[in-house]
């Protein structure tokens, strides 16, 4: 009928003034679906974070310089006492021996500190690389100073032992000893000036941060293991000073 509005079949029915067509029926254009949600990412197994390098209780590289420094303080004492005796030989033979005996823990300390250090750093550790080694001649000298401190004790044990100086260990004593003291001379000269410093960082009680308070971390340790040393040292000589007697008013020392 002219003038009336057209109708149409909507999806409900018919509808009154609709004049357009659905959106389904426009022509070979259909409406797009709405596109499928993507699902989500699942996280993938988390990495495990590396574990750190575990650090040397005793506080790292620098902390064994600091723990050889104090055994070396702790030595330089010991034998400018066990010197003064040699001066008077025949009456302080018994401290002389007992002095002799107590020097061995912490020259064993001391020589077990040391050849960690030449441990980790030919093995490859980084903190120690970055330590670096010690100058040249240092380099050269400190196994003639341990081989001769070993040998000075060494065969001053074996004279305890065998209560004789007709066999060779008198001799050997006395040139170990003439090899250690021109070693010894040199090895002192070149560190005695930092032992004020690697000693009194230990004894101040101030707190570092980061690498410092690492350090700090391990004082405890070195000065445990110190006095662990010269205990160890002192139950030798308390044990072997009756070794001493067979040696009173023996005059073949000069």
């Amino acid at each position: 009928m002219a003038g009336s509005p057209r109708r149409t079949l909507g999806p409900y029915g018919p509808r009154d003034g609709d004049d357009e067509p659905p959106a389904q029926a426009r022509g070979p254009y259909r409406a797009r679906p709405a596109a499928a949600a993507r699902p989500e990412s699942r996280p993938g197994p988390a990495r495990r974070a590396p574990i750190p390098a575990r650090s040397d209780r005793t506080g790292g590289a620098e902390g064994n310089e600091r723990l050889t420094g104090a055994a070396g303080a702790v030595l330089l004492v010991l034998f400018a006492v066990e010197g003064f005796t040699i001066l008077s030989i025949h009456q302080l033979i018994t401290l002389h021996f007992f002095l002799g005996m107590l020097l061995i823990g912490p020259v064993l300390l001391k020589a077990a500190s040391v050849c960690y250090r030449f441990f980790r750093y030919y093995t490859g550790a980084l903190e120690y690389r970055r330590k670096g080694p010690p100058a040249p001649l240092l380099r050269l000298l400190g196994p003639v100073v341990l081989g001769t401190s070993l040998g000075v004790l060494g065969t001053g044990v074996m004279l305890a032992v065998d209560q004789s100086a007709a066999g060779p260990w008198l001799f050997l004593h006395k040139a170990c000893f003439v090899l250690w003291f021109g070693a010894m001379t040199v090895h002192v000269l070149a560190y005695v000036w930092r032992l004020p410093g690697l000693i009194g960082a230990d004894l101040t009680g101030h707190r570092g941060v980061g690498r410092a308070r690492q350090v700090l971390a391990g004082r405890g340790a070195r000065w445990l293991l110190l006095a662990a040393s010269l205990l160890a040292g002192l139950v030798i000589a308390l044990s072997t000073v009756h070794l001493a007697a067979p040696w009173q008013g023996f005059h073949a020392f000069g």
